[in-house]
């Protein structure tokens, strides 16, 4: 009996120290977590132990057999719970939708840095061929010049909307989670965790989804503008995370839009007419042919800025093309970037918005790595929406296991383990 007495107590102290969980966390992220620094900065076993004996464990020796921190083992915890969070809250259909397009997603990502390739060996082979025969192409009305220019100019200037103000927020990168060093538990919750897959993946990211902004969003409050974008990207300033979002998706839309142009017969002559005008003087096949196929590079290239114009204005694009959403005639690819440039963008029916293609770049990227950023975020908005500037995620207790040992009448000792975690 007095051993049931003292597993009661312990029990009972220690529902009671994990009911002191981070209160702001739990309701603005969905999050459970202990911060066992209490709002000090500062981690120490014997906060937790000071908080066993005030709830009814005095007198009982502690340890700690294993403890995990939302950061501990690329961020276990958390991705546990914001998938749990989800599944919970909606079901998992909120995600079944995307899991025949996951194979797409990956093959879009492996084909755009072959293609980028592809574009560099037909630039190098005209070249070639160009210097080897002693000529050059006109400037004028040529698009391979022109969009060899784009291609050099600032990215975002080219692909924001006219009326576009990009944010300037910055945060100091040695505070940062992801590049500070951070306090780690230790001990193994395999028998405890469950196993990753591509549904909690979706999961995850559908939860990234609701919870951060994004620079299509009209609300935003926090310590950056883009948090999914410094998500996906680490950098400290919302320009730098756009700007490096926005190539990634510049080589993702360029995939399916040098794939269709290859198939539509029209366009190819249309290219190939352009290459035979712009190589009339030259009177070389092998420099018209090779012009033909940089020509269509070029066009598919200012389709990828006319996407990337109609995502960023709020449109929809989608995932791969034909002859009825292509938007950009080779007429229009010359004025692109010019004052004559009046192309904002189509939004195409059916298509996916600019979040869509942010959850297909998540997906792409490491699980850890979002998490390990999406905390950083929560660590900053925590302290200058909430005023908790001692908050730290890495020392925010998710799961904990004690060894108690206590002494008994007429010098009995006994001793037990207690587990907790917050699923």
């Amino acid at each position: 009996m007095a051993k049931n007495y003292r597993r009661a107590d312990m029990n009972r102290a220690c529902e009671s120290v994990f009911a002191e969980y981070q209160k702001e966390l739990l309701e603005e992220y969905e999050i459970f977590a202990l911060d066992a620094g209490y709002e000090t900065g500062r981690y120490a076993e014997e906060n937790l132990f000071d908080r066993l004996d005030y709830y009814g464990a005095a007198g009982i020796d502690h340890q700690i057999l294993r403890i995990q921190f939302l950061t501990d083992k690329g961020c276990q915890s958390f991705l546990e719970q914001a998938a749990r969070y989800m599944e919970t809250k909606y079901g998992i259909d909120i995600v079944t939708d995307w899991l025949g397009m996951t194979t797409i997603w990956g093959q879009q990502e492996e084909q755009a840095d072959a293609f980028q390739s592809k574009d560099q060996e037909k630039q190098q082979e005209l070249n070639d061929l160009l210097n080897a025969n002693e000529g050059q192409l006109p400037a004028e009305e040529n698009p391979i010049a022109h969009v060899g220019g784009l291609k050099n100019s600032p990215i975002l200037k080219l692909v924001l909307p006219r009326d576009a103000v990009v944010s300037e927020k910055t945060l100091s990168g040695e505070n940062l989670l992801e590049n500070r060093e951070k306090n780690c538990g230790f001990g193994d919750f395999s028998d405890v965790a469950p196993g990753e897959g591509t549904l909690s993946t979706l999961l995850f990211g559908a939860y990234l989804l609701e919870h951060f902004s994004a620079f299509t969003d009209e609300e935003k409050t926090g310590a950056l503008d883009y948090e999914l974008e410094y998500i996906l990207e680490g950098k400290a300033s919302d320009r730098e995370n756009l700007e490096a979002v926005v190539k990634k998706l510049m080589l993702l839309r360029f995939v399916p839009n040098y794939a269709y142009i290859q198939t539509d017969s029209g366009m190819k002559a249309e290219a190939e007419a352009m290459a035979l005008t712009l190589c009339s003087l030259l009177a070389v096949p092998a420099i018209t042919a090779a012009a033909a196929q940089v020509i269509l590079l070029s066009w598919a290239f200012g389709e990828t800025v006319m996407d990337l114009r109609s995502l960023l204005a709020g449109n929809k694009v989608p995932l791969t093309k034909s002859g009825d959403s292509w938007q950009l005639s080779l007429a229009g690819l010359l004025k692109l970037g010019t004052e004559e440039d009046a192309g904002d963008g189509k939004d195409i029916q059916g298509g996916l918005a600019y979040r869509e293609y942010l959850r297909m770049l998540l997906f792409l990227e490491s699980q850890s790595t979002c998490a390990v950023r999406s905390l950083g975020i929560i660590e900053q908005n925590l302290r200058t929406r909430h005023g908790q500037s001692g908050f730290r995620a890495d020392l925010c207790v998710s799961r904990v296991e004690f060894h108690s040992e206590v002494t008994l009448r007429r010098g009995i000792r006994y001793d037990f383990p207690t587990y907790y975690g917050y699923r």
